[in-house]
């Protein structure tokens, strides 16, 4: 039986081990419940926003994209192994607005998001998204926990 009470999921990633464990719930209930996978990554440009744009800048601003293209895609790999239609999605700008901006102006359901995803120097730069978006959304959001915490 399949339940429509979600139509549109937004998984956020960050391409991290850490995040598989939210990508595996996300794909999860869309097969239980036949919605569509936005899979979501957000190059965040917050931290170089006063920078000016040069040669290093866009070097690392290619590989930001890259790296999104590869942690969408990897979603959409586990959405084709489990029969659910997986949209990639590419942002840039502040992570927890962008999240929260894009599930609101697309009829999205729920959010889903790991708790521990980049950490050290990373974490330092993106805050903890999760908590943002948990805090800024109008739409219900599934924290899902690490396995590696504690």
């Amino acid at each position: 039986m399949v339940s429509e009470f979600y139509r549109n999921i937004v998984i956020a990633t960050d391409g991290s081990e850490n995040s598989q464990r939210a990508v595996s719930y996300g794909i999860e209930l869309a097969k239980l419940s036949g919605a569509t996978v936005h899979a979501l990554y957000v190059v965040d440009t917050t931290p170089f926003s006063s920078i000016p744009m040069d040669a290093g800048w866009e070097e690392m601003y290619e590989a930001l994209r890259r790296e999104g293209e590869k942690a969408t895609y990897e979603v959409k790999k586990r959405g084709d192994v489990s029969g659910v239609e997986v949209r990639e999605v590419l942002l840039e700008g502040h992570p927890s607005k962008e999240i929260t901006d894009f599930a609101e102006n697309n009829n999205v359901d729920l959010i889903v998001v790991g708790t521990l995803g980049k950490t050290g120097f990373d974490r330092f730069l993106m805050g903890s998204v999760a908590e943002k978006v948990v805090r800024g959304s109008k739409v219900p959001v599934l924290v899902v926990r690490s396995e590696k915490q504690s």
